[in-house]
Parts: C-alpha cells; structure tokens; sequence
C-alpha cells in the first residue's frame, strides 16, 4: 500500500483545507439556526410563492421553521457543492499527474503492475472522501448539539450518506476522465461538479427536464424528497452507481495500455 500512503501524504494539505472549509461554514450555518428560528415562518410563507426559484432548491417542500429543514438547504448546498468540488478534484489528476510532473518513468520502472498503480490511486481517493465525510457528519452532530436542538439522527443520517455517494459517484466519473488525459485538467473536474449541481435546478424547475435527474447525483440529494420520502430513490442511485462503474473501468482499460509519455 506504498502507492496509497504517498498519495494520501501528497493530498493531506488539500484535504485538510476542503475539511476546514466546509466544517467551518457547516458549523456557521448550524450555530445561525437559533437565531433565526422566530423568523423562519415568516421566511417559508415567502419562499412558497417564489415560484420556480422555490421550486429549484426544493424549499415548496421544506419547513424552514424546522431544524432539519433548515439543516437540508442550507447545510446541503455546502455539503453539495463543496464536497462535489472535493471529490473531483481528488479524483480528475490523480492519474494523469504522473505525466504532468514527469514521475511516471520513476513509478512505471519499479516492479509494480499498472493495475496495482490504479487500483491503490482509487483507494486513496476514496480513503479521502470517506474520512472527510464522517469527520463533517461528526461536527454536523457536535454543532447541532451544542445549540441545545435534538439530533434528527435518521434524517441526518439520510442526508450524509446521500452526499457522500454523489461525491463517490463523481470521483469514479472523473478517476476514468483523468485516465484519458495526460497534463491533467482542474477545470474538467470542476466544471462537471458544476454542469451536474445546475442539470438538477433544470430538473426541478421544468417537468419537461425531470428525466436530468437520472443523469446528475445531485437527484437523489434533495433534502425534500429524501425527508418526505425517508430513503433515497433506489433507481436514481442505481444509475449513479452505474456511471460510476463505466468511469472506474475505463480508467482500468485506457491506463493499463496508455502510452505514458
């Protein structure tokens, strides 16, 4: 697990900063809740008659007035958003920088296959997001703690698991894009987060466009659908995992044959 190791050695600093960052504004959208609780009604009854605004972020369907509520729009932008961006910037150079920083002669000549290289590169990224994800549902559960608010554990629960299989589901994306690709590239990661987060505003503005839903992971994190219906859309999840699969084995076929240069 050599491979592993370094990558996770190379990777801490931005692993570090991305934890930091959306822990930070996690626990200061979590520790504004009490302060706004008493106007949360009055902001709901304004966010139902916005239209196709309301409807993009889901809020039609959310109390604000309610932790968790305020914890699936708020908290879940973040959580979204950041960790999506994390995930793919993980993810879409963790191959193809060896290239890039002209170490791939170095790694290529030692006794290792180009399968192991792979495969340890996939278990550092996961390695990542994982760690990341238990380390920010476990601020999540402090901050809300320490505002004196009960913990919607099942809710809660539901919400993370969910972010954390989009942020999967778009490193393996971005693992087989990075295969392909040989000076690597930030903004394919970061563009395909960002194409994917607005493919699903598509989606819940206009019913002509719902079918986007099974194309982005952001689908099946709506914090409404997932607290009315109190799991995640098994068919959406289905899809995701296997867009994933395809990224993971393109990447075993293209690298495994690739002419490093």
């Amino acid at each position: 697990m050599t491979i592993v190791t370094h990558e996770l050695r190379q990777g801490k600093a931005a692993f570090l900063i991305w934890t930091a960052a959306i822990g930070f504004l996690l626990a200061v959208c979590i520790f504004l809740f009490p302060e706004m609780k008493g106007e949360m009604e009055g902001v709901s009854d304004m966010f139902s008659s916005m239209g196709s605004f309301t409807a993009a972020f889901g809020m039609d369907k959310l109390n604000f007035g309610t932790l968790i509520g305020f914890y699936s729009v708020e908290c879940g932008n973040v959580l979204g958003l950041g960790g999506a961006f994390f995930a793919a910037l993980c993810a879409v150079n963790i191959l193809s920088k060896e290239e890039r920083c002209q170490t791939a002669e170095f790694l290529l000549t030692h006794p290792v296959s180009r399968v192991r290289i792979i495969t340890e590169k996939l278990i550092a990224v996961l390695i990542q997001i994982i760690a990341m994800n238990l380390i920010l549902y476990a601020l999540s559960a402090a901050s809300i703690t320490a505002i004196g608010e009960d913990i919607p554990w099942k809710e809660l629960n539901l919400l993370h698991l969910a972010y954390c299989t989009l942020q999967i589901e778009l490193a393996a994306i971005c693992f087989g894009i990075s295969a392909f690709m040989r000076k690597g590239s930030v903004g394919a990661g970061l563009g395909l987060a960002a194409v994917m987060y607005f493919l699903n505003l598509i989606a819940n503005i206009t019913e002509a466009a719902e079918f986007l839903k099974y194309i982005t992971p952001f689908g099946y994190c709506e914090g409404s659908d997932l607290i009315t219906n109190g799991s995640l859309d098994k068919t959406m999840v289905a899809v995701g995992t296997a867009m994933g699969a395809i990224g993971v084995i393109a990447a075993y076929l293209k690298y495994a044959k690739k002419d490093i240069h």
